[in-house]
């Protein structure tokens, strides 16, 4: 029979580890509740900016910058448009800090993954832009027999998903577009569906592909006649399409949190299950052992007593 101390210590290590799991739940379902009602609270403001965008776009004949101030890569809009020969890719990655989130990060990566290997084998380079220590440190490991380079990672984002986090992000990312070194933005995240599951996605970001045929509604693309524009669409839209870019980094973002901390309470919840089934298991394993024992000195004493005895 097993020794009573080494299961009352293993009991004891159960208990301690489902004090944890416990806790770890109760934090993330806090937590995620917020980071729901976040989520679905914008998905109408990136619906109708991406509306108001294709109706801007479509009534613009040739983009031009000569009459517009560019300080900074993300004031170029032209260039974010221009569409050329995909020969690198820049991908932003949205993973987490923390783990024990169940299969959350390893989702995520394995999607990365699989986008480094397709591009690796038409001989595009690939960018990362890591959002989550998880994510770096996997990707890190993973990523040397690929044409592949991670050039930021951002860790307190993922941490605070704001929009000033968004707009930092894209203003990193517009300028390597706008500089050459990557000729398309794609974006690997989740998107959260509902405290038991999320969807691993790719979002394509920039060049924009197919923009006329994106419409959800009959109309969306054609302008209402009697809309002006002051003081004119060119500077409309050097506002709108780095708008446009950041709402979709900062969408992601949303959507990560979410869908990491539900898969977080999940997860905890499951440890927290599993981690009472074995301190019933082992009790039960304790009180035989227990019983054994007795039951093994009390027959003992009996033989020893009748062995005088006789």
């Amino acid at each position: 029979m097993t020794n009573l101390k080494d299961i009352k210590n293993r009991i004891q290590s159960v208990e301690s580890t489902k004090k944890i799991t416990r806790a770890m739940k109760m934090v993330a379902s806090a937590k995620v509740k917020k980071a729901e009602n976040t989520v679905k609270a914008s998905r109408p403001f990136t619906q109708s900016l991406n509306t108001m965008f294709r109706k801007l776009l479509n009534s613009v004949g040739d983009f031009s910058s000569a009459s517009l101030k560019i300080k900074s890569p993300v004031d170029d809009y032209p260039a974010l448009l221009q569409r050329r020969e995909i020969k690198a890719v820049g991908l932003l990655v949205n993973t987490s800090n923390k783990g024990l989130a169940g299969a959350y990060n390893a989702n995520v990566v394995r999607k990365t993954l699989k986008k480094i290997e397709e591009y690796y084998n038409n001989g595009v380079k690939t960018y990362l832009f890591v959002i989550g220590q998880k994510g770096n440190a996997a990707l890190k490991r993973k990523v040397g027999n690929y044409n592949c380079e991670i050039v930021k990672t951002y860790l307190n984002i993922a941490n605070n998903p704001t929009p000033e986090a968004a707009k930092l992000v894209t203003e990193d990312l517009a300028a390597y577009f706008v500089d050459g070194k990557i000729d398309k933005i794609e974006i690997v995240t989740t998107r959260f569906k509902n405290m038991m599951s999320y969807f691993v996605e790719e979002w394509e970001v920039l060049p924009l592909t197919n923009f006329d045929e994106d419409s959800e509604t009959p109309g969306d693309n054609v302008v209402d006649p009697l809309m002006e524009f002051e003081p004119d669409m060119h500077h409309i839209l050097q506002k709108v399409v780095p708008m446009y870019v950041t709402n979709i980094i900062y969408q992601s973002l949303l959507e990560a949190q979410a869908s990491e901390l539900a898969s977080r309470m999940t997860a905890m919840s499951s440890a927290t299950t599993n981690a009472e089934k074995m301190i019933e298991t082992l009790s039960v394993e304790y009180n035989k052992s227990r019983q054994w024992a007795i039951t093994q000195e009390i027959v003992e004493v009996v033989s020893g007593a009748n062995a005088q005895m006789g």
